[in-house]
């Protein structure tokens, strides 16, 4: 059964085409992850998707019934709305719904003919179903689980929707649209404003659902956990890869290979048939020639279309002023506000590292930052910074940047007389930002624009230490794995507020963790921070007893020592060189085969048998790999 689908979809801005002719449809069940760089369409398309938006081209058809919800952004509260009744709100079909099945019961009852009772009868176990589908009978156990999950507490329920801030006023519509329990839900950035540990629990809550989901999400760790297709929409182009975010990372890259390779052979089989063309065209075999001039225009035709890779600005922090060896050192810091946030904190940061900062909202991640580089001041204990060192800060609101200058002189540095215009712009293209845009105000970018001309600013500070919040924040995967480049090729030190695991896996050396009051120091990476939760669960779990260990044998009834085998070993078996080279010889067609099949589009179309195709690629390719080396060595070796 079909939910949606789309064909010949085309959008359009100012005469410029977003995408055209996309074909999609999606099926009840499917975990789909939207991903394409910032301005291909994506959210477009999901507007188109929901009705509240049209397309210039093609059309979307809907099953009759279905019910399609979009993760909205903007907020907009009655008086008086509280916190349950935003959350509850996405109940409102449900409880349409009962309504219909309590007059259904009504007409059952007051029936007068068989065939009007039978009629009743079918509507109301119609409804029963389909409340019983939306597990209608445990309404308050689902709201409490769902806004518990997303980081409210209880005796935030009855508090008015507006006096919560912007990010939580996000979550407020997260809940209210996993409440709607739609058929197909249309995430657009659900993880936004979310911690590590309410990301989690929506990757678990989402994983568990029945209803198809369409997701756009920059979460590479997320997309991991809960899609299990990807959708790359990239120049205009749709295209589907089967499996979660790694696997289509892996396929891409195996497909862009092989249409690598085939083009490859179809330029080297184009310019033999151009020579044998120039060589004999006038001659003898000007009949064979002529021959050779069809081929060549098939070959034209059938040309091979390599990947258009999709790649993200350069990015790249420049050489910075040698610092001390200790960068950045505290001793027993304390920061309270309304609650202690941490206390007794002391850390050593080294030059060089990358320091990530972990932990729930509102647990103090920010204000520590600020408070380990003076923009804060501690209520006790101290901090001192190394020598030469230089602080840059990257602001999670982006307030360094005034909406109202142009982006060319936001990033400007004020206090360095050397730089001329040409050398911010240059900066600027570097971090993705070129053109007329650098003469827009701030206030007139995207927010991926505007997180990189952040980025920029840093960058153009020249500084020693960079100390980020979040600047992940609106960037594309492929702008990210920028950053994570720049990162780890920068010469200075790093201090990191995230809660991009991914992000953090590539870059961290340690982390700290403020959570509840008390702040922690990790060595290594988010894994190692995982690896290092489960040590502790499992110490916490209450002990069992041990089973009795076995007697430890007398010195003179101990075992013999293992024999040692004195047989020498052979890394192959014996097999004749003639015999490996048959096997070769067959095998090599085969992988070729594979190769042309991959390489021609209709063979993506169907994601199953692309997968399949390269499955079988790749197990050829390591056994020809192994087949070489046999043959070799069958070749010298003395029998």
């Amino acid at each position: 059964m079909i939910l949606i689908q789309a064909h010949g979809l085309g959008r359009q801005y100012s005469g410029d085409p977003i995408f055209l002719n996309l074909d999609l449809e999606i099926r009840p069940g499917q975990r789909i992850g939207l991903v394409g760089p910032n301005g291909a369409g994506k959210t477009t398309l999901m507007r188109i998707l929901a009705g509240l938006d049209q397309p210039d081209y093609g059309s979307v058809s809907i099953r009759p019934g279905v019910r399609i919800s979009l993760l909205r952004q903007e907020h907009s509260f009655q008086p008086g709305e509280t916190l349950l009744d935003v959350a509850k709100s996405g109940l409102a079909s449900l409880l349409e719904l009962q309504v219909e099945l309590e007059e259904a019961a009504a007409e059952m009852a007051e029936a007068e003919t068989d065939a009007e009772r039978e009629r009743a009868h079918k509507r109301y176990d119609d409804l029963h179903d389909r409340i019983s589908h939306q597990d209608a009978y445990s309404v308050d156990h689902r709201v409490e689980e769902i806004l518990t999950g997303l980081g409210f507490k209880e005796d935030e329920f009855q508090r008015p929707a507006t006096t919560f801030s912007g990010g939580q006023q996000s979550r407020m519509m997260l809940a209210k649209l996993l409440l709607e329990s739609p058929d197909l839900m249309l995430l657009d950035e659900p993880s936004n404003h979310l911690d590590i540990a309410t990301t989690e629990w929506l990757e678990s809550y989402l994983a568990r659902q029945p209803v198809a989901m369409l997701i756009v999400s920059h979460d590479r760790y997320f997309l991991d956990k809960v899609a299990s297709t990807i959708w790359e929409l990239h120049f205009g182009n749709l295209t589907e890869y089967p499996g979660n975010y790694s696997q289509y990372w892996r396929l891409r890259g195996e497909k862009a290979k092989v249409l690598e390779r085939q083009a490859e052979r179809q330029e080297e089989k184009a310019a033999q048939l151009e020579a044998y063309i120039r060589k004999y065209g006038a001659g003898q075999r000007a009949k064979q020639a002529h021959d050779r001039e069809r081929k060549l225009e098939r070959l034209e035709r059938e040309r091979v279309d390599t990947m258009r890779d999709i790649v993200g600005p350069v990015m790249r922090f420049d050489e910075v002023e040698r610092t001390g060896d200790i960068v950045l050192e505290a001793n027993h810091l304390a920061k309270a506000y309304d609650k202690p946030l941490f206390r007794d904190f002391s850390v050593a940061v080294e030059r060089g590292q990358c320091v990530g900062v972990i932990g729930p909202n509102g647990a103090g991640k920010t204000t520590l930052i600020k408070t380990l580089i003076g923009h804060e001041k501690a209520d006790a204990g101290s901090v001192r910074l190394g020598h030469k060192v230089k602080v840059g800060y990257h602001d999670q609101g982006l307030a360094t940047l005034s909406p109202t200058t142009t982006v060319v002189r936001a990033v400007w540095p004020e206090d360095d007389p050397e730089w001329v215009e040409g050398d911010v712009r240059d900066l600027l293209a570097r971090y993705g930002l070129s053109g007329e845009i650098v003469f827009q105000t701030v206030g007139q970018l995207s927010g991926g624009e505007k997180a990189k001309a952040a980025l920029a600013r840093l960058c153009a500070t020249a500084a020693n230490l960079l100390v980020m919040d979040e600047p992940t924040n609106h960037l594309d995967l492929w702008s990210c794995a920028s950053l994570e480049r720049s990162i780890n090729e920068f010469e200075g030190t790093v201090l990191v507020v995230s809660h991009d695991r991914y992000f953090l896996n590539q870059v961290a050396d340690r982390l700290i963790e403020v959570k509840d009051g008390r702040v922690r120091v990790i060595e290594g990476d988010y894994d190692a921070y995982l690896h290092f939760q489960r040590l502790e669960q499992e110490r916490a779990r209450p002990t069992q007893a041990k089973p009795a260990r076995a007697p430890e044998p007398r010195p003179d009834t101990q075992s013999p020592p293992p024999a040692r085998n004195t047989k020498s070993t052979r890394k192959f078996a014996y097999r004749k060189a003639v015999d490996i080279e048959a096997e070769i010889a067959r095998l090599e067609p085969e992988l070729r085969a594979l190769e042309d099949l991959l390489g021609q589009p209709a063979t993506w179309r169907e994601p199953l048998k692309a997968m399949r195709s390269q499955e079988r690629h790749r197990d050829l390719k390591t056994k020809l790999e192994d087949l070489y080396e046999y043959w070799a060595f069958a070749s010298e070796a003395e029998w």
